[in-house]
């Protein structure tokens, strides 16, 4: 009967231990990406994101700001942080496998009651009423990974390090992308803080010779009125370019963590120029490239370690332990080897039974969060596809916006000369001389505009591509 019996048992445990099956390696869900990008003009393979930054960006004084902004923001040094404080964590988890141990030195002194069988017993056989008890021992104990919890906690480790990898590069990707867009912002403030100077300079000049005309009676005091209201619409634009360039100043040393200063630059926003061959690259660089859609990817990593070991937490667990060292009644014979050594070991097997349905909850809940992650991953990849075919028509749009800008400040420019050489000759009032100074005045402010917006367009594109974390 007693061997039927352990037959019974065996046959038991390898029925459990057959159904027992935790989730295995999981597979990169299909995203939803193109053969190619919308809007794609060149289709060269090869992604512009794949430059670095440092060869990207031409301009000395822009990449002296990028430098000193990865190096000193203050989110930059966050986010290394988080990466050491992961890195302890993926360290701690590789010791998963070894056993723990204890260090437990400890005395005791037990005074039972006279009266009780305790007492009486030690009355008896060792003629006293207390019982001392001195120990010395190392505690082992080591839990069997057969349903790969400690493996999935590992891999759960290292996912969520180098999701702070991920998140290290996005905050560099922004940085890279908020200083040059700020940088260019600065240029074309500074172009058109030029232009309203300029401006202010002709509508002077054409001032005085109106107050000449007026004074000679060739116009009326609303000749001049007009032509104040003018050169004041100039006045009036350069201290306020001053003050939007001072506050992007202030925000460019935030960017890089120094206090607020003037920033250095030597280059016009018509001299700095990108190549007219900006690669997109194929659309499955994305996932490789792009920091907030690789974070997503170990999110599922993440997620279905979680489910693996929410379900190993369902299933039995064999523990193995074990304790060694000396023991005495007396603390006159603690260290009186070998006769006080001791040594045992056990083993055991715990399944859970009924925890209010905690385990199998946490359980559907892990599977949940995996199911999310997945939704979250398709996500990511479609916003990323979208934003790269939003830059490429942008930066494509653009630079037909910027030749017909060009083209109508050319043609403005050429007309105010013309209607100050007729003004000067008596051909034309005062009238013309000044709508060509207001329409020349708007289409340069206006093309400077355009030429910030060319460029913060191609940094869109590299952004949106992955650049700027290399």
């Amino acid at each position: 009967m007693n061997k039927h019996l352990k037959i019974y048992i065996a046959i038991l445990i390898l029925a459990i231990l057959a159904s027992c099956k935790v989730p295995g390696n999981i597979t990169t869900p299909q995203a939803p990406l193109p053969a190619v990008f919308r809007n794609a003009v060149n289709t060269d393979t090869a992604s512009i994101a794949a430059i670095q930054w440092k060869t990207f960006f031409t301009d000395v004084h822009l990449r002296n700001l990028v430098d000193s902004a990865i190096t000193n923001n203050y989110d930059m040094q966050v986010a290394l942080k988080n990466i050491e404080a992961a890195q302890l964590i993926v360290k701690q988890t590789r010791l998963g496998y070894l056993p723990e141990a204890k260090l437990q030195i400890g005395g005791s002194i037990n005074r039972p009651s006279d009266n009780s069988l305790n007492g009486l017993s030690l009355s008896q056989f060792l003629g006293r009423s207390y019982v001392e008890d001195y120990s010395v021992n190392t505690a082992l104990s080591w839990e069997a990974d057969i349903w790969g919890k400690i493996k999935n906690q590992k891999t759960k480790a290292l996912a969520s390090y180098l999701q702070t990898t991920e998140a290290k590069k996005a905050i560099q990707t922004n940085l890279v992308s908020n200083v040059a867009k700020g940088y260019y912002n600065l240029l074309m403030l500074d172009a058109q803080l030029v232009i309203a100077n300029k401006n202010l300079l002709l509508n002077d000049s054409t001032l005085g010779i109106i107050k000449l005309q007026y004074e000679a009676g060739q116009v009326t005091a609303l000749g001049v009125q007009q032509a104040e209201a003018q050169r004041l619409v100039a006045v009036q634009l350069i201290p306020s370019l001053q003050q939007n360039i001072t506050i992007e100043e202030n925000a460019l040393s935030i960017l890089t963590a120094v206090l607020p200063a003037a920033i250095e630059r030597t280059n016009t926003i018509s001299s700095i120029v990108f190549t007219d061959t900006l690669s997109a690259g194929v659309p499955a660089l994305l996932v490789g490239n792009r920091p907030d859609v690789r974070s997503n990817e170990l999110a599922l990593t993440i997620t279905h370690a979680n489910t693996g070991i929410a379900k190993a937490g369902m299933y039995p667990t064999l523990t193995i332990t074990a304790a060694g060292g000396i023991n005495s009644f007396k603390a006159s014979n603690w260290f009186n080897i070998p006769a006080s050594l001791f040594g045992t070991v056990a083993g055991g097997i715990t399944q859970p039974l009924f925890q209010r349905k905690q385990l199998k909850t946490q359980y559907e809940l892990a599977k949940l969060e995996r199911e999310k992650s997945v939704i979250q991953f398709r996500q990511s990849v479609l916003t990323a596809v979208g934003e790269v075919s939003d830059a490429l028509i942008k930066t494509e749009k653009i630079k037909e916006q910027e030749a017909i800008a060009t083209k109508r400040v050319n043609t403005l420019q050429q007309a105010i000369k013309n209607a100050d050489l007729l003004f000067r000759n008596g051909m034309a009032n005062y009238l013309e001389v000044i709508t060509a100074q207001s329409n020349t005045l708007q289409g340069e402010l206006e093309l400077a505009s355009i030429k910030k917006d060319k460029l913060n367009a191609v940094v869109e594109l590299y952004k949106a591509l992955g650049g700027g974390w290399k």
